[in-house]
């Protein structure tokens, strides 16, 4: 991850080996916290795996905080979604 900005409550994370899959639903963790007045990404290009990560906060609040919690926060999801998946897969198999 880079991250570019002059100003601490507005910066641009590039997200390299990454695409639509991490970018829109870290876009959606990361809007819920409503210090983030915008946050959005692009592909750079079709042929690159990268994406420009955009977070602008409100106030003081440096961006890389709500970037950090909408990380924790997808991670927790996809951990819920997996045992979940899990739990309900070994149940099948045992009945």
């Amino acid at each position: 991850i880079q991250a570019d900005g002059t100003d601490g409550n507005c910066v641009t994370f590039v997200l390299h080996d990454e695409d639509h899959t991490l970018g829109n639903s870290l876009r959606y963790m990361v809007m819920k916290n409503p210090d983030v007045e915008f946050c959005g990404y692009c592909i750079t290009h079709p042929s690159e795996s990268k994406i420009n990560f955009r977070i602008q906060t409100r106030g003081a609040l440096p961006a890389v905080e709500p970037f950090r919690k909408g990380l924790n926060d997808l991670m927790g999801v996809c951990q819920h979604v997996l045992n979940t998946f899990e739990v309900r897969h070994s149940w099948r198999a045992l009945g």
